[in-house]
């Protein structure tokens, strides 16, 4: 564990000593170096458990993708920050910088965690660097009250859950993961029971986001620069939803009588959350949505408790996590150069930027679940599961598919298709930098079909 946290924290001194010509360079080759070093967790030496462990730290087949992932996003946000960034006085880019680092720490420790308490403090540290970067370097005046949003929702859903774990040391008289498998089950039957159930859960409810606490979410997206929005969509989502498989184990016998509304919400979330998408301007606040959907999807994979549930939960947020990461770079892209993120505005860019245009239809296919991609695996596995449990969510399930083919294709063709306006046929060219971004973000999706058990976690 220690030879991927060592070098990461080492970063933070590497951005302010490295001479200003040779910053980008240096912070994108050692992080990717980091995220090349990674890889070696998803090598299984033992069969079951945990591997690598240290007292405090260690890997097990459900947080080692998720590591893997926020390892590998790095250096692809300092590489997608590079071009807004760079015009800036060089203490504001080391900053910068140094704050993208510190989330990475911030989150190995969280997913690497086998105290609940420290996971506790490390899921709710990365607040402090997601918030700055958000109303720091977010696009326009909107940003604080952006901000404040993600702060008093993340922070309202959190301290009942603090409440909740110390109640449960006090009952166990251990919170760590290793044996808190083995304890007694709890005899949880009073109403006290059921309200800490509640407080137990709704911290990562409101970090998912379920339908309902999500208002947070599209305003963050908005108004966050891009590494904000790639960090938001594709590692701080995925927190809320290795929480819930975390707490889930302790959670019984009640989690099969109370779940009940939340399911209805998240399922329902998922056909509101899809038709915001369908009439929706803005690029990012679709993008933003449409991870609502996704996200309400995994939350009722894991409120079923089945193997399938939780191993379809995993797969589709690794696979959401980089999907929707590409779709963020790719709408920066086009907001670098027309510096407009209304869809109406950049029509008929397939003509200008053709391979950006490749791009974005394999990032919109993926995006609606294309076979075989795992985006696919993740929500056949999610949507069986939750099948088997009620007939009656295949309704809610496959409207919410087809509508989620509908918003993605209606967003390649609004932003690539049709007659090209006058006022954008002057751009600027696509850049190398841009088309290795996004090949980082799609060669991962499409080499996970091959070797899918990777990131099915410990329930198969």
């Amino acid at each position: 564990m220690l030879k991927v946290l060592i070098p990461t924290i080492m970063m933070i001194p590497t951005t302010w000593l490295v001479n200003k010509k040779w910053l980008w360079t240096t912070t994108t080759c050692q992080s990717l170096l980091i995220a090349t070093i990674s890889l070696a967790w998803l090598k299984w030496d033992t069969e079951t458990g945990w591997s690598t462990a240290g007292p405090y730290l260690a890997t097990d087949p459900l947080s080692t993708p998720l590591l893997v992932l926020s390892c590998w996003l790095l250096p692809l946000m300092i590489l997608a920050s590079q071009n807004h960034i760079t015009p800036e006085p060089v203490v504001r880019q080391r900053s910068y910088i140094s704050l993208l680092i510190s989330l990475q720490i911030l989150l190995t420790m969280a997913f690497g965690a086998t105290e609940i308490i420290m996971f506790y403090i490390m899921f709710e540290a990365t607040l402090i660097p997601t918030l700055i970067v958000i109303t720091r370097w977010g696009n326009q005046m909107e940003r604080l009250n952006a901000g404040v949003y993600f702060l008093f929702y993340t922070l309202t859903g959190s301290l009942p859950l603090l409440v909740a774990l110390l109640i449960l040391y006090k009952d166990l008289g251990t919170l760590s993961m290793l044996t808190i498998q083995y304890a007694k089950p709890l005899n949880l039957m009073s109403w006290g029971d059921k309200m800490w159930w509640a407080a137990c859960l709704l911290a990562f409810l409101v970090k998912m986001p379920l339908y309902g606490v999500h208002l947070w979410l599209p305003k963050a997206h908005v108004e966050a620069p891009v590494a904000g929005s790639m960090v938001l969509a594709a590692v701080l989502l995925k927190l809320g939803g290795y929480g819930m498989m975390r707490m889930m184990i302790m959670l019984n016998p009640l989690t099969k009588e109370l779940a009940y509304p939340f399911i209805i919400l998240a399922l329902w979330g998922i056909i509101m959350t899809g038709a915001i998408c369908l009439r929706q301007t803005d690029l990012k606040s679709m993008i933003a949505y449409s991870s609502v959907s996704h996200m309400g999807l995994v939350a009722g994979g894991i409120l079923i408790q089945t193997p399938w549930g939780f191993t379809g939960a995993i797969i589709l947020m690794i696979a959401h996590g980089l999907v929707s990461s590409a779709l963020f770079c790719l709408a920066n892209t086009n907001y670098e150069r027309t510096h407009s993120r209304t869809l109406l505005l950049t029509r008929g860019l397939q003509m200008i930027l053709p391979l950006m245009a490749t791009w974005w239809f394999i990032s919109n296919l993926a995006n609606l679940a294309l076979p075989p991609l795992p985006n696919l695996m993740g929500e056949l596995m999610i949507i069986t599961s939750l099948f088997n449990w009620s007939h009656w969510t295949i309704i809610l399930t496959g409207i919410g598919t087809l509508i989620t083919a509908g918003y993605s294709l209606y967003m390649f063709l609004m932003s690539q298709r049709g007659p090209t306006p006058a006022h954008i046929m002057g751009l600027e060219p696509t850049h190398t930098r841009e088309h290795l971004l996004i090949t980082m973000h799609l060669i991962p999706v499409m080499l996970l079909v091959l070797k899918p058990e990777l990131m099915w976690g410990w329930c198969l």
